[in-house]
């Protein structure tokens, strides 16, 4: 097990600092994918008709979030049914991230969240069952051939291992980043990304679906004229601690985020290659980066700091938010596996 998986986690619980509670952005984007969350689903589905429908959530997290896919694509499913007079299936649903990550909240959701189907779908829904698979979606996680559906939304900019070249005053590719540090997150990009679609690949059926969604990236980094990035302007803000003498200068040169934004013409080349298939804003920035970042950066530089850090990132994003729109760039992909 890399360091990586051992260290990346979104916060746990259900606190002010924990991922269940500051997810409202990775709910919005969901629901904006739902379109073509919906029409794979049915496709699948009014194709093949399974009578128990395995689904798979890879990188699912914990808080509301996770439930709410299960809803959603119970709701999609139930739908098509009721066209074309057919019995709902039964729904088995697994839901994976990284051992550290929080089941224990989901687990304990899941009597009201079923009591909850059941008041609302009637007690002849489904039955629907889950359950969790941890490990790293990185590798075989499945049998040969056992997958109907499988998603992952928010998850596969997450990297399994840091690039190794000197990023000296950064923590991700900057203005200031050498060519070998933007070339050795690309390659390790192409490498993670070829390893999920290989693996899903072959744990799917013929013909299965997947719908993947990723924070994506329209920005240019050959070009050095790109707008700063969300981990750029953490860089910078340890940079300050570092001048502060709050961090050591060291620790800041030997850590780079696991996390890389690929391209839309980057995702499409791993997927044609592998082949298988067809302050007060501010500080919400802030603290939506803190859940998701937290875990590893403490690991790293010390939780004493988190506070301080994060406090000082969000009159950061405020003062450069001021001249730039902060938008972002999302992508979203839905692919059939071949029948072969």
């Amino acid at each position: 097990m890399s360091n990586v998986e051992k260290l990346l986690c979104m916060n746990g619980g259900e606190g002010e600092t924990s991922y269940a509670t500051n997810s409202v952005v990775q709910e919005e984007v969901m629901l904006k994918a739902k379109p073509i969350l919906e029409e794979s689903l049915r496709e699948l589905y009014l194709g093949t008709f399974p009578s128990c429908l395995r689904i798979a959530d890879f990188g699912c997290s914990s808080g509301p979030n996770t439930l709410l896919f299960v809803s959603k694509i119970t709701d999609i499913i139930s739908s098509a049914c009721q066209e074309v007079n057919h019995k709902e299936p039964t729904f088995l649903v697994f839901l994976n991230d990284l051992p550290g990550n929080d089941f224990n909240t989901i687990f304990r959701s899941l009597p009201s969240f079923y009591e909850k189907l059941r008041k609302d779908k009637g007690m002849e829904f489904g039955p629907c069952f889950i359950g969790g698979m941890p490990g790293t979606f990185y590798e075989r996680l499945f049998p040969d051939h056992y997958l109907h559906f499988a998603h992952s939304s928010y998850s596969l900019h997450w990297r399994s291992q840091v690039p190794e070249e000197l990023n000296k005053g950064n923590i991700y590719i900057a203005k200031t980043s050498p060519m070998s540090v933007y070339t050795s997150y690309l390659q390790q990009f192409e490498r993670d990304f070829t390893l999920f679609l290989t693996s899903r690949s072959l744990e799917m059926i013929p013909g299965g679906y997947m719908v993947l969604t990723m924070i994506g990236s329209d920005k240019n980094f050959l070009s050095g004229n790109h707008s700063y990035t969300i981990f750029e302007l953490l860089g910078l803000t340890l940079n300050d601690m570092v001048q502060e003498g709050l961090v050591q200068e060291e620790k800041l040169d030997s850590f780079n985020m696991p996390y890389y934004a690929p391209t839309a013409e980057e995702v499409r080349h791993v997927i044609k290659t592998e082949g298988s298939s067809k302050h007060k804003r501010g500080t919400y920035v802030a603290t939506t980066i803190r859940v998701v970042s937290e875990s590893i950066l403490a690991s790293h530089f010390g939780e004493e700091i988190m506070d301080n850090l994060f406090e000082r990132f969000a009159i950061k994003m405020d003062e450069y938010l001021v001249t730039e729109k902060g938008v972002y760039a999302n992508i979203v992909v839905s692919m059939k596996r071949k029948n072969n």
